[in-house]
């Protein structure tokens, strides 16, 4: 046996503090010792995996997710990645902000531990990695991995404001009953209740975002949650005029403080004017504590921090998010919306997987928000969700090319049925960049379904499930045209994918992926 394999047995010997690994009986220590005993249900791709990542002196850090290994490397240059990929168990290889990732799927928990002990080196958190990788990132890449970590834990809640949303608008809005005259709120006074109380939830997401978007900058800044959520709530407070009633012409009252006054306008379902106070408020902190003595700093600290960033917040940093927020906004949607329109979707139709590829896409959960915000949903998520389905039936293509292929089914069908229910990483960098020509039909499939969502004038509620169940955060009166375009989303790029495949587009003769 290998000195690695005896410290390897070792170690799973040894009971942890937190009592989470198995003390082995004397009668299977002695079976591990002569090699008769299953150490590892991966070891031999955990040996391979070890040597081609550039061996431990190589890692920096590592830690995993639901489907993937994390790495943060040295040198990234000495991952043979063409090797790597060629290891069994892997599905797939990609680097986003500064983590060159490995997808194992779900098996990726058992492999990280036994990785990290045959290694011999000390996995990390998440948000450990995560800032190790931060050394590697430009300042453009660090802005966008800040918001995907700003937003992330905000989805599940826009999601399901989302389908609240949708929920209300069916039963509320549309004429079902008696030959299309009346809604179902005007027919029962438990659909009108239901109605109503529904709103509770709903305006709890949407109006008051903001709370929810200074929490998750003071939690990822590492300073105090509840001076984020206090912020937030001075943002939002009911004794405040609401923004768009203001913008109605509404005049709104004013903190009078003799020699000045502040209008008291509220900032309610706004997003840029959270995230300016935000991050204020976190830097403010972060200053103040690292000059204040600890012994009054309990004291001192929330109270120079939270303050004058509430007073910025409304005399500064409120208007001019509300500005920029609204320029943003404005030229998307009206770029949507034009004569042009076609083309502004034909372009982030096509473009959009790329950008996942990149982190850029974090960029867009801002702008989906902001036009929520203004303009009452957002007509820029539902291609998001096209682009994610048409991933998905580009491999479906694959699994029709490769169907006498047992090898290759075991890797394409998991993917294609996790792509469809909204998680494409396994189906983009397991199957379609490896072999490049499906991922190309994806996105022109993807820019065609965008144009048609686009100039039909589909709009989401928000910010949804993604892939096929996300036309249920669809506004009710688009469902059918969302409908026609996820059709598009679905037979096109298979049929493509087909096609590439014959014509040799993108394929070398022996159909793997181009270098």
């Amino acid at each position: 046996m290998y000195v690695q394999d005896i410290i390897y047995i070792q170690q799973k010997l040894v009971r942890t503090d937190n009592a989470k690994e198995k003390r082995f009986s004397d009668t299977e220590y002695i079976k591990l010792l002569k090699g008769g005993y299953d150490m590892s249900k991966f070891s031999n791709e955990v040996k391979q995996l070890l040597d081609y990542i550039g061996g431990k002196d190589n890692i920096a850090a590592v830690s995993h997710c639901m489907t993937r290994m994390r790495f943060v490397l040295n040198d990234p240059k000495k991952a043979d990645i063409k090797k790597i990929e060629e290891i069994k168990l892997v599905k797939g290889t990609f680097t986003q902000s500064g983590q060159f990732q490995i997808i194992i799927g779900n098996e990726v928990s058992t492999f990280y531990n036994e990785f990290v002990n045959y290694a011999g080196v000390e996995g990390v958190n998440k948000e450990a990695a995560k800032k190790a990788a931060s050394k590697h990132l430009n300042p453009l890449q660090k802005l966008i991995a800040h918001l995907g970590e700003i937003f992330a834990p905000l989805i599940p809640a826009i999601v399901v404001g989302g389908l609240i949303l949708g929920f209300r608008n069916i039963i509320g809005d549309i004429k079902l009953l008696e030959e299309g005259t009346k809604t179902l709120t005007e027919t029962s006074q438990f659909w009108a209740g239901m109605h109503h109380f529904l709103w509770l939830i709903g305006e709890a997401i949407f109006f008051f975002l903001p709370v929810g978007i200074t929490w998750s900058i003071s939690k990822k800044m590492g300073t105090t949650q509840i001076l984020g959520i206090i912020l937030g709530i001075t943002l939002v407070s009911p004794q405040l005029l609401n923004a768009y009633a203001v913008a109605g012409g509404a005049e709104p009252p004013v903190w009078d403080f003799g020699f000045t006054q502040i209008k008291m306008i509220g900032y309610q379902a706004q997003v840029i004017p959270a995230m300016l106070a935000g991050f204020v408020l976190a830097h403010l902190e972060i200053k103040i504590r690292d000059r204040v003595p600890s012994y009054i700093s309990m004291v001192v600290v929330p109270f120079l921090s939270l303050v004058p960033t509430v007073l910025l917040a409304h005399v500064v940093l409120g208007p001019v998010g509300w500005t920029i927020g609204s320029y943003i906004s404005d030229i998307v949607y009206t770029g949507l919306t034009s004569s042009f329109g076609w083309l502004f979707a034909s372009i982030f139709g096509f473009g959009y997987a790329p950008l996942v590829i990149t982190g850029l896409h974090h960029m867009t959960n801002a702008i989906d928000l902001q036009l929520m915000g203004e303009f009452g949903g957002t007509n820029l998520w539902p291609m998001i969700a096209l682009s994610n389905i048409a991933q998905g039936s580009a491999v479906l293509g694959m699994i029709y090319l490769n169907r006498n292929n047992e090898e290759e089914k075991q890797v394409s069908i998991p993917a294609a049925i996790s792509c469809y229910l909204g998680v494409t990483e396994p189906a983009m960098f397991g199957i379609n960049l490896k072999y490049v020509y499906p991922f190309l039909a994806a996105m022109i499939g993807s820019s065609i379904a965008g144009v048609v969502s686009v100039g039909s004038g589909v709009m989401a509620n928000s910010i949804g499930v993604g892939g096929l169940p996300g036309i249920l955060s669809i506004q009710p009166q688009h469902m059918l045209m969302f409908g026609v375009a996820m059709a598009i989303a679905i037979v096109v790029p298979f049929i493509l994918t087909i096609a590439f495949s014959k014509k040799k587009i993108g394929v070398k003769e022996n159909n793997k992926a181009l270098s």
